[in-house]
């Protein structure tokens, strides 16, 4: 096996990536630092407007694409569009998720279909369908699925069923790892911990979620109990989706990296 240069080792050029979901918060860190080390990017969002703006305000060659990760058809849509725009498929980034806090006495049938249609459903979906892409072209690709740490530890009260989507995600990360290996498509996962995005700073308000009876649920605070002290960044899971979706990762398939500040150790 031949020895790649340190100034290539991240070196993206000439492959097409997909992120989903990638319009702002992780997705968005995602896609800069991808785009960054060359490649093209799709930013597959529901978001039309906010994914278009990012498009327009960057200096990378990024593609919007509006995209329902939950449709079958929209899935289908999105492959057929990146291949007629880029020519490939290399690398997917399954981001797009949702994380409402919905008490197990208050979900409704609603609610649980929205959780696992987004978080479990969209990432077999585009799985489904890139990979197929990247079989038929014979050049191997690299799926990176973004799972939790509540895919390996309960954080708070009132994410069950996103918790047990993010389990999903975990356990068919590993599973399709094996199916893929053979067509040199390596499968990771990216568990991050509390991340300073749109979504959780909406989640930090003081007032206790009530829920039927007499139980409440508080909002946890995303810092306590993190031994760096402090939140992370978007750009920090970036660079940990550029890892394994580079050359730096070249004998890593199966394995979910923790990226949380050392939030798990308490």
């Amino acid at each position: 096996m031949s020895i790649i240069s340190l100034e290539n080792l991240l070196n993206l050029s000439g492959k097409t990536a997909i992120v989903t979901g990638g319009a702002a918060g992780i997705g968005l860190g995602i896609v800069n630092r991808l785009a960054e080390a060359g490649a093209n990017v799709v930013i597959a969002d529901y978001d039309k407007k906010e994914a278009g703006v990012v498009v327009k305000n960057s200096r990378f060659n990024l593609k919007a694409i509006n995209t329902d990760v939950s449709s079958e058809e929209g899935v289908k849509n999105l492959v057929e569009e990146t291949v007629a725009s880029f020519g490939t498929i290399d690398i997917l980034v399954n981001n797009a998720g949702i994380f409402p806090i919905v008490p197990l006495s208050m979900l409704t049938s609603q609610d649980f279909e929205k959780i696992i249609n987004i978080n479990l459903r969209g990432v077999i979906l585009c799985a489904k369908y890139v990979s197929e892409q990247m079989i038929k072209q014979g050049r191997g690709g690299r799926i990176i699925n973004i799972t939790s740490i509540d895919a390996l530890h309960p954080s708070m009260a009132g994410l069950a069923i996103y918790d047990a989507s993010k389990h999903g995600v975990w356990g068919f990360t590993k599973n399709i790892a094996l199916e893929l290996a053979p067509h040199k498509i390596w499968v990771n996962a990216i568990a991050p911990g509390g991340i300073n995005t749109p979504g959780t700073r909406k989640m930090q308000v003081p007032a206790p979620v009530k829920t039927k009876g007499d139980i409440s649920i508080s909002i946890a605070d995303p810092m306590s109990g993190v031994p760096m002290g402090r939140m992370g960044e978007p750009d920090e899971i970036g660079k940990v989706a550029l890892f394994l979706a580079s050359d730096m990762a070249s004998y890593m398939t199966g394995s979910q990296v923790v990226v949380d500040g050392g939030f798990l150790l308490k």
